[in-house]
């Protein structure tokens, strides 16, 4: 079950070996050297039980972390990797991992054992060894891998992105309890959703990487954990999908709790396989809707959405290991050249989308922007279609995010620039007096409590409580000459405004 929960027929019957290599994807290295670590930490939140150990020992959850990054290259110390180096991981990944190496493409059978996988051991892959972080503040993509996958099953496209200068960040996909899922449910995406959100807090530890700048990419089961994780969290600025289920299995999405997809306002983007042909439908017994139903991409309102769908890649082929280890479907799979090819296109505008995005690129947006054709390419080899975002009613939470990021200074001159452009914005004056309060109340925050009363009074100037409330920030802080002004000017808009009175005889004596 590791890469098909939704097409896992299209794997398993009339299979050839394919012959590709590393060399043969030609992806084309940028200007920095790439490093790779791997390490495991543990959640202590939440408890976890080794499957082969057939017992009821808990553990905390352990999350097997792999890192690809800008590096710092010195000769003499930096092992360039191989792929067996990288089939290590994959066997503690899988709690084997003391299995000789001998047995590694009989063990896990979605390697196949063949003359060619066996080749692929010793190629060389572009990354080193746990070298030092070059220099610099690189945006970071936090990858979510296919089912029941590993973190580093699309390393080519890993290392490709590192060396362009980005940090690639991926865990594997494993279930709630053991290793193994449950089958594609609800609470099997929640919880590779919660390992995301632990990469989201371990990117904080590295000092090369702008925590401001974060994508989300995920290959087929975690392109569906990676939509949930966005309702869930603010700080994510795009997200790319390699062929990812919430095109398939909408159904399980819509259960999540925190499914909302008026939250889910990040640029968007799926790259989708070639179309199941129709004697394949028939005789898996596959929905023939898996061809043009996309519930999510159509419900979108509030992202800048792209759709791509690649016309010689079937679902296997968004994946390093597919492209180099899976056995071909002669009924369908185009041949090992177009496969590499387009494997190639696929990065090549993953990186593109991530360039806009992450680093705005402005040719970058320009080649997202583009038709297939404009770019060059070939409508028989990729398609597209887009959409734009609705506005989004922007209102005081709105207004308030943008305040707290200018650390609520200057906020008349901010409300009047964001009135102009939304001239249907109203601040209530409960919520201003109230938020004013709570600043002023925090002896850290009470000039961001007195910039809030300005504002508010600034949009309602007759009202007497506003001046009340002012006053009463500056009574609690001890500015007297100022409380008693504001309280005098309370009692002129309300001269029954008792607590203005009594406060007043109280400063007098």
């Amino acid at each position: 079950m590791r890469l098909a929960i939704l097409i896992v027929s299209l794997l398993l019957s009339t299979l050839y070996s394919g012959q590709t290599s590393i060399q043969k994807i030609n992806l084309t290295a940028g200007e920095f050297n790439v490093g790779f670590r791997h390490y495991t930490i543990n959640d202590s939140t939440r408890s976890y039980r080794i499957h082969n150990e057939f017992n009821n020992q808990l553990i905390y959850r352990p999350i097997p972390i792999s890192i690809w990054y800008p590096a710092t290259i010195e000769d003499s110390i930096s092992k360039q990797l191989t792929v067996l180096d990288y089939l290590e991981v994959l066997k503690e990944e899988e709690e084997w991992e003391n299995l000789p190496d001998y047995f590694l493409l009989d063990w896990f059978p979605y390697l196949w054992n063949t003359p060619e996988n066996k080749a692929h051991l010793s190629e060389r892959v572009n990354a080193f060894a746990d070298p030092e972080f070059i220099d610099g503040h690189f945006p970071v993509v936090v990858y979510a891998p296919s089912y029941q996958a590993s973190s580093i099953e699309n390393f080519a496209l890993f290392e490709y992105l590192a060396s362009k200068g980005f940090v690639v960040i991926s865990s594997p996909s494993r279930g709630t309890d053991t290793r193994l899922l449950e089958g594609g449910t609800t609470k099997d995406m929640e919880t590779q959703s919660r390992d995301v959100e632990f990469l989201l807090n371990e990117i904080h530890s590295y000092k090369n990487i702008d925590s401001e700048k974060v994508a989300l990419m995920g290959y087929s089961f975690g392109g569906l954990a990676n939509a949930v994780t966005v309702m869930k969290n603010k700080n994510i600025r795009a997200i790319v999908s390699l062929d990812g289920t919430e095109r398939y299995k909408y159904a399980v999405l819509e259960k999540s709790p925190y499914f909302d997809l008026d939250k889910f306002t990040i640029p968007y983007v799926h790259f989708a396989q070639k179309e199941i042909p129709e004697e394949i439908l028939n005789i898996d017994n596959i929905p023939a809707e898996l061809n043009y139903k996309f519930q999510f991409y159509d419900s979108l309102k509030y992202s800048n959405a792209y759709s791509y769908k690649f016309h010689d890649l079937t679902h296997s082929y968004f994946s390093s290991f597919g492209v180099l280890f899976a056995n071909r479907d002669k009924r369908q799979d185009k041949s090992d050249d177009e496969i590499m090819t387009s494997y190639n296109l696929l990065s090549e505008h993953a990186l593109q989308f991530l360039n806009a995005t992450l680093k705005n690129d402005e040719n970058s947006n320009a080649y997202i922007e583009n038709s297939p054709d404009k770019n060059g390419f070939s409508e028989n080899l990729i398609s597209k279609k887009e959409k734009k975002a609705n506005t989004i009613e922007f209102n005081y939470k709105y207004f308030n995010d943008l305040a707290f990021n200018q650390d609520y200074q200057d906020l008349i001159p901010l409300y009047e620039k964001t009135l102009a452009k939304y001239p249907n914005l109203q601040l209530e004056e409960g919520m201003l007096n109230t938020l004013g309060l709570r600043f002023s109340f925090d002896p850290l925050k009470f000039q961001q409590g007195i910039n809030v009363f300005l504002l508010a009074l600034h949009i309602y100037p007759d009202s007497s409580n506003l001046y009340d409330s002012l006053a009463e920030a500056y009574f609690y802080n001890k500015d007297f000459k100022n409380a008693i002004s504001n309280y005098k000017m309370s009692l002129e808009l309300n001269p029954e405004n008792q607590n203005a009175i009594d406060r007043l005889k109280q400063l007098d004596k």
